[in-house]
């Protein structure tokens, strides 16, 4: 792409913008070298990772992008095995932590959206965790190499400290001496040249012998090293080289550690600047309200209320432009100042934007077309140096574009034709016009000659569009009104300027009729399409009210579901504890009969009927809520033997043992046998097999129970209470593995869910997700 043609359309401002918005110098770098590609797979990748970066912005909020470095010089230093400075070493270390930070964060955002390329980038970075603690083990937060770097290291420091403590003893010793004190001009130890010093007169500097160091501005104190602790201090200076021959050992190992792991580190670093450039695209469309626009390589171009991203939200008028469908160039009439220029470079610059993968600043449902190039010849550039006229400059540089532009090409003409005569003038430029359609292009181009008002209405795949110009205000609206030709207003603004009326008349006898005609034509036609466009606009806000209407109906309708789910839930948990309380008191009857049967006491009818009647007492709250139907009857036959019946007066199934008498059959219901009449009795299936004692087990259909749990929303109380009813569900079910859903949260749902599961005697175990089962936000449940 032309960098001529990036900075006439203002791109590299766009990309200034977009630079500050990155964290890291490597972001910065990646940003500033931002250009538009030119093939549809190049672009649609940058406006995924874009759309990617956006997503997780709107999940998260932010994004922890701190603590990267730009240590691509000191990766090449090590290398070469050069030894690097403490400094470089935590820079090295900290660029590792937050690429295991940001690591850690995207692929955890990846299991809630769908983050195909940023995870991919973040599956590259290489957590390298234990170079980052040997790094800090031996150097801290202020760039120093620490005393537990090694041992030698500690032996040495702890050698110093005691001779510096004992030269600061023998000094002292003298400065507190009654003898010396009229010697010394402070009584102070200072250091000079890394040796203990103390100030002396001058007239005195024979006293203290030993060496002096240095002397004050005025000559009258000498900074001197006693003759006392000069053996102690050359102890002192031995022990210091020592020390740094130590840091120097010990760097090295650490550079060492570090040249192992260049590679990895720079994949580390490629991938830390290419997402901290994601997430700057993101934060720059965010800051423009700016939208992420569809993409097509047919150029076509449709913007809902484009802004110029360079003009301040307060100023900016949005505009609609349509290109590259119906017609292939739009021809932009009308006086200077009007607002031409803003709008093509609107049209330029936002489709520069899209092909770099950017978001623009447009409505929903925008699209932008990928071209092969984008040329624009805009301003003046008249050039001095090459003596060339404002003509003749643009003349050079639109030959060059006519030269190079293909059917895949843009151009942007601003005021096609000017700085010669008008005639010639507007003749050439329809000229170049035609030449451009006929070469399949598409084009936006701005002029002032009426003559080309007419071109495009001759011409099917040319419209005209001007911009508004409000006559009592005197100024342009800049508002685009496509296939509205621009009208001069002149005689308009000389009127609202005071110019005489018979002045005015006198101007409008002289230009012929037809011209006028045309110019009321178009003002007419401006008034229409002004009346269309209102119009739409409130036909575009009844249908929004109407959508709003529909939306909160559809709330509505959900609150409504919710309350009934609500409530049915609420009945079947009631519905629930009176089964229950039925089983357990039918339980409680089986137990008395058997051990009645057990005793070999036989079964009295009294006690039956009282049975009975402690059955229908405990079924009688449920029967209020649940209504059955009862299994279909075969056609009334007389039982037999074997026969399967239903008992109505007990509402259960038994089978037939024999006949006791001429309507009394003797009747198995699981364990008991009784006498019953025949009027009691319906035949469910005949059967030739002889009667064999048979029982009924209570048993869930599986597949009326879920595999999983949704707790997310409940409180700790309710979600408890959830789990224990899904476990005696799953139980009777016989499933053994299920899934209960408490999400990530603040963590007290889990750790309840845990300690119930934990005390519960028949779970087998439980552990949280992995990878596709929800990770830390569920936990899968073995039961015994």
């Amino acid at each position: 792409m032309d960098q001529r043609v990036l900075n006439t359309l203002e791109y590299d401002k766009v990309i200034s913008r977009l630079v500050e918005k990155a964290s890291s110098t490597l972001g910065k770098e990646r940003a500033s070298r931002l250009v538009p590609y030119t093939t549809m797979e190049e672009v649609l990748q940058a406006q995924r990772s874009t759309e990617e970066a956006a997503a997780v912005l709107r999940m998260k909020g932010s994004v922890p992008l701190g603590g990267i470095r730009d240590i691509r010089q000191p990766l090449q230093r090590a290398r070469l095995r050069s030894v690097l400075s403490p400094a470089e070493l935590l820079d090295v270390a900290s660029t590792v932590y937050a690429g295991r930070r940001l690591k850690t964060f995207l692929l955890q955002a990846a299991e809630e959206c769908q983050l195909s390329m940023l995870a991919s980038f973040a599956q590259q970075i290489d957590g390298l965790r234990e170079l980052e603690e040997e790094i800090r083990k031996c150097i801290d937060e202020h760039g120093e190499v620490v005393d537990s770097a090694s041992a030698e290291l500690r032996r040495v420091r702890q050698e110093i400290r005691v001779l510096e403590s004992r030269i600061r003893e023998r000094l002292e010793t003298i400065l507190r001496s009654a003898s010396y004190q009229k010697m010394l001009m402070e009584t102070i130890i200072t250091i000079r040249g890394d040796r203990y010093v103390i100030p002396v007169k001058q007239e005195y500097r024979h006293v203290f012998g030993g060496i002096v160091h240095d002397q004050s501005a005025s000559g009258a104190t000498l900074f001197i090293e006693p003759e006392a602790v000069v053996s102690m201090n050359n102890t002192l200076r031995e022990a210091r080289l020592k020390e740094e021959r130590e840091v120097e050992r010990i760097l090295l190992r650490l550079t060492e550690k570090v040249a192992e792991a260049v590679d990895p580190l720079t994949v580390n670093v490629e991938m830390l600047a290419e997402l901290d450039f994601a997430f700057a695209k993101a934060e720059f469309g965010s800051s423009l309200k700016a939208t992420i626009p569809r993409l097509n390589d047919q150029g076509v171009i449709r913007l809902k209320k484009a802004r110029h991203p360079l003009i301040a939200d307060e100023q900016v008028v949005p505009i609609d432009v349509e290109l590259g469908k119906e017609y292939r160039a739009i021809i932009i009439t009308g006086p200077n100042t009007g607002g031409k220029t803003v709008s093509i470079k609107t049209i330029g610059l936002l489709t520069l934007m899209a092909m770099a993968g950017l978001p623009i600043p447009a409505e929903e449902e925008s699209e932008a077309a990928v071209f092969s190039s984008v040329f624009a010849d805009i301003g003046d550039e008249q050039s001095i140096e090459q003596s060339l006229s404002t003509f003749s400059s643009h003349m050079t540089n639109i030959i060059r574009i006519l030269e190079s532009m293909d059917e895949r090409s843009l151009v942007i003409f601003d005021e096609l034709g000017a700085g010669t005569d008008p005639t010639e003038g507007a003749a050439l430029a329809m000229a170049i016009l035609d030449h451009v359609v006929q070469r399949g292009a598409r084009l936006v181009a701005t002029t002032h000659y009426s003559e080309l008002k007419a071109y495009a209405y001759d011409r099917p795949e040319v419209i005209n569009a001007s911009v508004e110009f409000d006559v009592e205000t005197l100024r342009p609206t800049y508002r685009l009104l496509i296939g509205v030709p621009g009208r001069s207003n002149a005689f308009a603004i000389a009127a609202r300027l005071g110019l005489a009326e018979e002045i005015i008349a006198a101007a409008r006898r002289s230009i012929s009729e037809e011209d006028s005609q045309v110019e009321t034509m178009i003002a007419s036609l401006e008034r229409n399409t002004l009346t269309a466009q209102r119009e739409r606009l409130e036909a575009e806000a009844l249908r929004r009210e109407a959508e709003e209407l529909r939306r909160q109906l559809e709330e509505e309708r959900a609150r409504f579901a919710e309350e009934k789910n609500r409530l049915l839930e609420k009945a079947e948990e009631e519905a629930r504890i009176a089964v229950q309380l039925a089983k357990e008191e039918a339980n409680a009857i089986i137990r008395e009969l058997r051990e009645l049967q057990a005793e070999g006491v036989e079964i009295k009818e009294h006690k039956l009927i009282e049975a009975k009647k402690r059955l229908d007492d405990a079924v009688l709250e449920l029967d209020k809520e649940t209504v059955k139907k009862p299994p279909k009857a075969v056609r009334a036959v007389r039982p037999k033997a074997g026969d399967e019946v239903m008992v109505h007066s007990f509402g259960q199934r038994g089978v037939v043992l024999e006949q006791a008498s001429e309507d009394e059959y003797l009747v198995q219901i699981g364990i008991m046998k009784m006498k019953v009449k025949q009027s009691d009795l319906s035949v469910l299936k005949q059967s030739q097999n002889q009667p064999t004692s048979r029982f009924t087990a209570v048993k869930a259909r599986k597949g009326s129970v879920k595999m999983e749990l949704d707790l997310r929303g409940y409180r700790v109380e309710e979600g408890l209470a959830e789990v224990d009813r899904y476990l005696d569900e799953v139980l009777l079910a016989g499933l053994q593995t299920v899934s209960i859903i408490h999400g990530h949260g603040t963590g007290a749902l889990r750790k309840a869910v845990h300690d119930f599961l934990r005390g519960h005697r028949s779970v087998k175990s439980f552990r949280l997700g992995g990878q596709g089962e929800g990770g830390v936000g569920a936990t899968i449940v073995e039961l015994k």
